[in-house]
């Protein structure tokens, strides 16, 4: 059962696809056999008699609805404790709607967007959770409240029901139902909060509750009429059952979670209404376009105007805030454009039209322009993405394609209502161009004219010499599918579809993958180093020296950041080395970089001063663990809490351990013994040599610093090299290793005699290094990483000694100061931390 459970769960993702598509397939299958006798002329003639005056009146009621749609978050806002201007609530629920009623997956897409704008009006998840919890919960609560009164006044409406239940009992429960949720109002009716999972929701008070389910109300009896109006010659008394039918079909669409319900919701709709088949399929045609398509493009419009003019003129207010919904925005729209030119290409053409066509072009011409739109219907499906990814290449294939499929579309059956649709969709993409600023390589490395023209001549006469030497076969859709010795005209056909799919796939992948971003500095200059290090206070600078690092250098050129990139993730390890005031500047910057790499960043083991400029980037903090430093100034042992320490040391010197410090200038001549030493303690540890948060052994790297040893008659049994910052503010070790025959004790007798030696050279503190995890505590409200970095901490012996480490550390009565790691949200801590650790473990 447990072996289920897990396939289940590995494959979640895949079988949520494959439901959507079965449900998606059932509707479709339902809507074809429930509009079978329908003719499309049948739905033009229905389509074709809708008045204005019917449709002034589903805009005006469309228009109702969304306004209605704002107080959502308006009060939402109110009742979590974060009120907003309404503006800024209308934004966020305006486009959150919109591209929730197109796309479906309403948490996912209505959510992603409200986050978009809330989170830079300053809430976090959790209060942007909140609210699209606030958000759903009521409007599922107006559903039901005016579906039971819907019920209560009209029982037994629904066609669509086979069994229906005596007036009296339908009457009882729709009367019930709502005084249930009056009850619980009245229940909670100053607030409060409701527990769930350990995460606490905020509860309207009786005043806020009334008004959401007011305004839920609203919504869905505007949003409801605006079909009603448009079926012809509807008595008032079939309201109620167009409202059940509507409350039924939002239901199902959302359940489907196929993209805005599309044929399910119009499936249940046909299968509800008594009236003829084709003037429903003709209003709901016009009901799609007014309440779905209308105001997405709209939203789309609204934010590529704001987006386009936040380039020329850096304004402010709830539009700018919700600058970055725009790429969305034209990435929903784009995708819609494409599904526009295959469903126009699924249909026959506007009567006319194509023999005043065939005045201008000939047919051949037309044909071959009816299949190029569908193609490049496909493609702007698949450019869609990209531009939401803020791409670069992605802008000028859509770009190039709306074009394309403007002219086409005129070619094709002169369908110029699409053709405006494409030019303006190619227009706000325009205006917005400075937005798609993610280099890929079909634009950061441009393939050559000459090398393209050199393809396009090799394929152009492959296919020349084929229809040349095939010209005398006469064409058949069975050609495609014959299979023998002598097809070779099949053959020939196959082969140059191949062609062709595969120089298409080739172009998307270099339309979406990312371009390689300039590192500015794989050694760092020693100008820079020299200015940079005066600066230092922590001894980690000297990672620097590793020579497996990156390097971004401040403008003034007197500090850098250490960063390396693998895979997707840009890894920053430490603070900024120099001063202070270039730090902002420098994590913005790469910050900036990762974004338009396509990458995601992680700054690894920050110090405090760090976290204000973290959370003005955006990211969020985890405790990473605590590092341990001694303070030099008055060290020494003879002190009651150091007498463990004391203990071990004198061991060692018992055993005739003798301390000294070997100068940078003098290491040469004895790395050939720290070499067998080394040796010997990985081998003994099971170890491999690490990179990164760590130095290894490698003499270029360990001449560069003094390096402290202890021997036995002479011998060196054990080093470390240190790390020293030019100040005097830090002293430290990082290769700490022994051989096999060092006395017990020895490591101690190394870190205290080092200590003593630091003190007399005027050094301050000692770090004794990072304890991972430790000092993270896990309470009831903390977050799943404190509770699992807790659990780790306490039961991981097995895995790595962080307990013990702590201990080990602890016997110097060091102060613990926090050490941290922020990345952006969701998902990218742990794939950040699984490609830190592939960096460190080489």
């Amino acid at each position: 059962m447990s072996g289920i459970r897990e396939w289940i769960a590995h494959r979640r993702g895949m079988l949520i696809a494959l439901a959507v598509l079965v449900v998606a397939a059932l509707g479709f299958a339902a809507i074809h056999k429930l509009t079978a006798e329908i003719r499309l002329s049948e739905v033009r003639a229905a389509f074709a008699a809708l008045g204005w005056p019917q449709l002034s009146v589903s805009i005006g009621l469309t228009v109702i609805s969304y306004i209605a749609l704002t107080f959502y978050d308006s009060i939402a806002l109110q009742v979590i404790g974060h009120p907003l201007r309404w503006r800024t609530a209308a934004v966020a629920s305006f486009t959150s709607y919109t591209i929730s009623h197109n796309l479906g997956l309403a948490m996912l897409t209505g959510g992603s967007a409200r986050y978009r704008v809330y989170s830079r009006a300053g809430l976090d998840e959790a209060a942007v959770a909140r609210v699209v919890l606030i958000a759903g919960v009521t409007f599922w609560a107006g559903v039901i409240t005016v579906a039971c009164l819907s019920m209560a006044i009209h029982p037994g409406m629904l066609p669509i029901v086979k069994w229906t239940m005596p007036p009296l009992l339908e009457r009882g429960i729709g009367i019930a139902i709502p005084l249930a949720m009056v009850g619980i109002v009245l229940r909670y009716r100053r607030g409060g909060s409701l527990g769930l999972f350990g995460w606490r929701l905020p509860l309207p008070n009786w005043r806020q509750a009334l008004a959401l389910v007011l305004v839920s109300t609203v919504d869905l009896a505007a949003a409801s009429a605006a079909l009603f109006v448009l079926l012809p010659n509807a008595s008032p008394e079939l309201y109620p059952v167009l409202f059940l039918g509507y409350a039924v079909a939002i239901v199902v669409a959302l359940i489907s979670h196929v993209p805005g319900g599309l044929g399910v919701f119009e499936a249940v709709i046909i299968a509800t209404m008594p009236q003829d088949n084709a003037t429903i399929l003709a209003a709901l045609l016009a009901y799609r376009i007014i309440y779905y398509v209308a105001p997405l493009i709209l939203a789309a419009v609204l934010m590529a105007f704001h987006e386009g003019r936040q380039w020329r003129d850096r304004g402010s207010g709830p539009l700018t805030i919700a600058l970055p919904l725009a790429p969305l925005l034209l990435g929903v729209l784009v995708f819609m454009s494409g599904a526009m030119l295959l469903v126009s290409g699924a249909l026959p053409a506007a009567p006319g039209r194509m023999d005043a066509l065939a005045t201008i072009l000939p047919l051949p011409i037309s044909e071959m322009a009816h299949v190029a739109a569908s193609l490049v219907g496909v493609m702007l499906l698949l450019v869609a993405l990209g531009l939401y990814r803020r791409l670069d290449g992605a802008f000028w294939a859509a770009r190039t394609l709306l074009v394309a499929g403007t002219l086409l579309s005129i070619a094709k059956g002169l369908d110029y209502e699409e053709a405006t649709i494409l030019l303006l969709t190619a227009a706000a993409l325009q205006w917005t161009r400075a937005a798609f600023y993610r280099r890929t390589r079909l634009t950061a490395e441009p393939l050559s004219p000459e090398w393209l023209v050199g393809v396009g001549a090799a394929i152009g006469l492959s296919v020349l010499i084929g229809f040349f030497a095939y010209r005398h076969v006469g064409y058949s859709s069975d050609l495609w599918w014959r299979f023998e010795t002598d097809a070779n005209a099949s053959r020939f056909l196959r082969t140059s579809l191949a062609v062709g799919l595969l120089l298409i796939g080739a172009a998307i992948w270099r339309l979406f993958a990312a371009a390689p971003v300039p590192m500015v500095h794989d050694v760092l200059p020693d100008d820079v180093a020299k200015a940079a290090l005066a600066h230092a206070d922590r001894t980690d600078a000297m990672l620097a020296f590793t020579g497996d690092k990156r390097f971004l250098v401040s403008d003034s050129g007197d500090a850098f950041l250490m960063y390396q990139v693998k895979g997707a993730s840009w890894i920053v390890i430490g603070d900024p080395v120099g001063p202070s005031e270039a730090w902002s500047e420098l994590l913005w910057a790469i910050r900036a970089r990762a974004d338009a790499a396509q990458g995601r960043l992680l700054l690894y083991q920050i110090g405090l001063r760090i976290v204000p400029i973290a959370i003005e980037m955006g990211l969020k903090l985890v405790k990473y663990g605590e590092e341990a430093t001694v303070e030099l100034e008055g060290f020494t042992l003879d002190t009651p809490d150091m007498r463990s320490v004391r203990k071990a040391s004198r061991v060692a010197e018992r055993a005739g351990a003798a301390f000294a410090v070997v100068p940078a200038a003098e290491m040469p001549a004895i790395i050939p013994e720290l070499q067998a030493i080394s040796d010997w303690w990985l081998a003994d540890k099971n170890h491999a040599e690490k990179s990164f948060s760590v130095g290894r052994f490698e003499p270029g790297y360990l001449s560069k610093f003094d390096c402290a040893v202890v021997r036995i008659e002479g011998r060196i049994v054990a080093f470390a090299n240190i790390w020293a910052t030019p100040n005097r503010q830090e002293l430290s070790v990082d290769l700490m290793r022994h051989a096999e025959d060092m006395p017990q004790g020895g490591m101690d007798f190394l870190f205290t005699r080092l200590m003593l030696w630091g003190h007399e050279h005027g050094y301050r503190h000692f770090s004794l290094g990072m304890a991972p995890l430790s000092g993270i505590e896990a309470r009831r409200l903390s977050p799943t990483w404190s509770k699992v970095a807790a659990f780790l901490f306490r039961h991981g012996e097995r895995f790595y000694g962080f307990a013990g480490l702590r201990a080990y550390k602890e016997k110097f009565r060091p102060n613990w100061t926090p050490r941290y790691i922020a990345s952006p949200g969701g998902t990218s801590l742990l794939r950040g931390l699984i490609d830190l650790q592939a960096l460190v473990s080489r």
